[in-house]
């Protein structure tokens, strides 16, 4: 076997092997030098500005601060609606580990109702889980030292202090003021459609219902922020900048609360409602709806019992009846159509005819008879508004026809909203031919134009309408908006709000105005007057006009018996009054359901309230704007 060769190695080949791996691992390394570099320099140069953000994101908040709502005062500086500090359960739900378990043990903690419970989970449906959520509000120290001396035993939940709404009067303005309660998913959809959601963002309340819902703007105010140091637990460790919240504005209202309590006692037991403005600017002096309710129950979350006990209640309390409820005028309105006939010339200040307790037409066999069963006698314009002569007013109508009554009533503002600072108003109803079309498909008839004549058929009105309108008579044609805001402070200052004036209404003949007012004198003054007893030896000279609505239709051969009939088929008490009867400084409108008669019932209740006004008048409180 021949021997092994052995081989010489190249070393000059591996020499240049190793180089050139070398060359390839310097450059590899390069390479990634390079290439960390590069992404240090984008992290630390390019991006360092939003990496800085992200991260002080991480320690740092801003959290939104709530502004104190304004304060409401009354005409003559009476607190109406204030903020009380309160303290309040709440739970940030992603903070929770076992959100069921909690509440179990809080309920056996402080006491929790199934309400609270219950409220509280449909609460948040509406609310994302980093936002806190109240689960109790409203307690009492106790229950804040109770609670404090378990909270760590209860991450994500704490007692919060903060200002709620209360209205030291309660029932008294509760349909005027309205009240604020807890923002719901509505209400919110509502401020993002306004764009206005940010500014609530610290908020719970908002205004619902009457003057907090109105003018809610001016009263909220705008929020503040303030960017906050926090722990890795979500602690607040230390506040780096704070922007102070705008407060909202105090509002001053041309109300007398005191008025408003002589209104509400005299109104007890009755269903009803007055209202009294300043006929000099339209302010309004008092907004009454009898019954009322608690507006103080809304703001922490009335209970279902509470709020079905309101809803199902005959009296309807919810409703404002001021505003809202709609009444046939009857009489009240005779001095209005007396005012058309005149202007339209189909009667004159002479005009006479003989009341003799029924009024037919010819080639119609039905009748219609006077409140008085055998007449009035003999009557002219005047005399028929005193002695409140159903006769004459039959007549008038049939003449003056339901084209233009409709017309002429529609410029003293019924069939219409007022445009008073409220949202809950009703239009009520002017009828004309066109409306009972629209509305029952049927032609006007005869009858129905008649019926109007003393205020009923299909008429309807709000007694703020049947106010309003008398302010227009009483100022001859100029018509004013009933205002409920007198102005606001600022700088601890009252800055006034501007009356509002609409178009005036214009006569050919502007001295029957005076015609049409001095009845509404004799009404209360002369010997035959039907307000006489309800105003005997007042100390102010008054002018005004009863009313009493039916209810439901009394035959020709039935007699209306208050001592069997049904109460709540009973009449319905109006009336309209003003004072001094010289320069008028106050509108009293009276609207009582099922009380009986307008003389009886409803003008006593305005005498109350004119005599309140002229014994506190000295004052000065009732000075126009």
């Amino acid at each position: 076997m021949p021997p092994k060769r052995i081989t010489i190695r190249d070393h000059t080949a591996e020499a240049n092997l190793f180089a050139r791996r070398t060359v390839i691992a310097l450059l590899g390394i390069a390479a990634l030098i390079v290439t960390l570099v590069s992404n240090l320099y984008y992290l630390q140069v390019t991006k360092y500005t939003d990496y800085q953000t992200r991260s002080n994101g991480n320690r740092i908040k801003v959290l939104p601060v709530a502004p104190n709502r304004g304060l409401i005062y009354d005409r003559n500086g009476l607190l109406l609606a204030e903020n009380r500090p309160t303290f309040s359960l709440e739970v940030v739900p992603e903070q929770v580990e076992d959100l069921d378990s909690s509440l179990q043990r809080l309920r056996e903690l402080l006491g929790l109702s199934e309400d609270d419970i219950l409220d509280f989970r449909e609460e948040l449906k509406h609310h994302r889980r980093f936002r806190p959520v109240s689960l109790k509000a409203r307690l009492t120290h106790e229950e804040v030292a109770l609670f404090s001396a378990h909270q760590h035993k209860f991450p994500g939940i704490s007692v919060e202090a903060r200002l709620t709404r209360h209205y030291p009067y309660g029932e008294t303005l509760t349909h005027l003021l309205g009240y604020v309660a807890r923002i719901n998913k509505k209400d919110l959809q509502k401020l993002v459609e306004a764009g206005q959601a940010d500014n609530y963002a610290a908020t719970y309340n908002i205004g619902k219902q009457g003057v907090e819902k109105f003018h809610e703007s001016k009263l909220h105010g705008q929020v503040g922020y303030q960017e906050v140091e926090v722990n890795n637990q979500g602690r607040i460790i230390r506040t780096l900048k704070f922007q102070p919240p705008v407060p909202g504005e105090d509002l001053v209202l041309n109300v007398d609360v005191k008025l408003q309590q002589v209104i509400r006692d005299a109104l007890q037991g009755f269903r009803g409602s007055v209202v009294a403005l300043d006929p000099r600017n339209g302010g309004v002096l008092a907004l009454y709806s009898n019954p009322s309710y608690n507006p103080n129950l809304f703001v922490h979350g009335i209970s279902s019992k509470d709020y079905q006990k309101l809803l199902q209640s005959r009296d309807r309390p919810l409703i404002n009846r001021a505003t809202q409820g709609q009444y046939p005028p009857a009489s009240t309105i005779k001095p209005h159509l007396a005012l058309l006939g005149l202007e339209k010339g189909v009667i004159t200040e002479e005009t006479r005819m003989f009341d003799r307790g029924t009024y037919k037409l010819k080639n119609v066999e039905r009748p219609w008879r006077d409140w008085k069963k055998w007449g009035h006698g003999w009557v002219d314009v005047k005399k028929s508004i005193e002695v409140s002569c159903d006769i004459f007013f039959y007549d008038l109508a049939y003449k003056t026809g339901i084209d233009n009554i409709s017309e002429m009533m529609s410029q003293f503002g019924f069939g219409d909203y007022t445009g008073i600072d409220l949202y809950e108003e009703s239009a009520a109803n002017m009828p004309s031919r066109g409306w009972k079309r629209a509305r029952y498909n049927e032609p006007w008839y005869i009858g129905d134009t008649i019926s109007v004549g003393i205020g009923q058929s299909y008429w309807t009105t709000t007694p703020l309408q049947l106010a309003k309108s008398v302010t227009t008579l009483v100022n001859r044609g100029t018509r004013y908006v009933p205002q409920i805001l007198r102005g606001h402070y600022s700088n601890n200052k009252l800055h006034l709000a501007a009356p509002k004036e609409l178009q005036p209404i214009v006569l050919d003949s502007p001295d029957n105005w005076q015609v049409v007012l001095d009845a509404m004198y004799g009404t209360v003054n002369s010997d035959h007057g039907t307000a006489r007893n309800a105003f005997k030896d007042t100390e102010y000279v008054s002018a005004g006009k009863t009313g009493t609505a039916q209810v439901i239709s009394i035959g020709m051969d039935e007699e209306y018996d208050e001592e069997t009939i049904a109460d709540h088929h009973k009449d319905n008490a109006m009336y309209i009054g003003y004072a001094p009867f010289e320069n008028p400084e106050i509108v009293v409108t009276v609207a009582m359901e099922n009380a009986g008669g307008g003389s009886s019932q409803a003008a006593p209740i305005a005498r109350k309230v004119m005599d309140y006004y002229f014994a506190n008048k000295e004052s000065g409180n009732y000075a126009a704007q």
